[in-house]
């Protein structure tokens, strides 16, 4: 019997990592696909490479599309530090609507490869503040895309997995120990340098430490 397909969103992160490792557990036959947008962090591309390999996926897309050439984003301007001590709700390092971008690309896919589900590895309880990572936008997301898609018109309906989105940074990594992840190539920093080593400062480095920490775990991050 042949395995129900998924397109997983695998940015080569330790959330997006856990999600595909959740995926192939439930059963799935996985396509990931990974964005070069121009992020600083190159390295997490690869990263991604290394994962879908290790987790035998039928695919590994690799989708460029260039942020800096209509927003702006800490993540993708090298004279902006990703290091935000502002008091804004919505940090620097915001990328202007990138969840509804990645999503409608891989929904795209999954339409073309007849597959209805899809997974992301988004987070709404140790997160940055991104409003395109919260269960409402998410749940609010999947119902458009039923609306507007050939899938749902002729029957079928697309469910956007986000098996993480309620759990705090500490039940991330609880999970992916439990799914045997080795989180030591996976990469997390907001300007982790070319080998995927990260820097520690940065408010990704900070979340992804303290999971370790909250589970009594060692700490299986990279650093420079």
């Amino acid at each position: 019997m042949s395995k129900k397909n998924a397109v997983i969103i695998l940015s080569g992160g330790m959330d997006s990592v856990t999600s595909l490792a959740y995926a192939v557990n439930k059963g799935f036959g996985c396509f990931s696909i990974t964005f070069d947008y121009g992020q600083k962090s190159k390295s997490e591309i690869r990263a991604a490479h290394y994962y879908s390999k290790f987790y035998n996926c039928k695919k590994h897309k690799i989708f460029q599309i260039d942020f800096s050439s209509f927003s702006s984003s800490a993540l993708t301007e090298a004279d902006k530090s990703v290091i935000d001590d502002s008091s804004n709700k919505i940090p620097s390092t915001y990328v202007s609507m990138r969840n509804i971008i990645f999503l409608s690309i891989a929904c795209s896919w999954a339409e073309t490869l007849s597959c209805e589900d899809v997974f992301i590895g988004a987070n709404a309880i140790d997160y940055s503040g991104y409003p395109d990572c919260r269960e409402d936008f998410l749940k609010a997301y999947e119902k458009m895309i039923n609306i507007g898609s050939k899938t749902g018109s002729e029957g079928g309906n697309f469910k956007i997995h986000r098996p993480l989105v309620n759990l705090s940074k500490a039940e991330i990594v609880k999970l992916g120990h439990s799914l045997g992840v080795n989180y030591k190539k996976t990469v997390s920093c907001y300007q982790a340098n070319e080998e995927g080593r990260a820097c520690g400062k940065c408010e990704s480095c900070d979340l992804r430490k303290q999971g370790f920490l909250d589970n009594n775990f060692p700490d299986e991050t990279l650093y420079i």
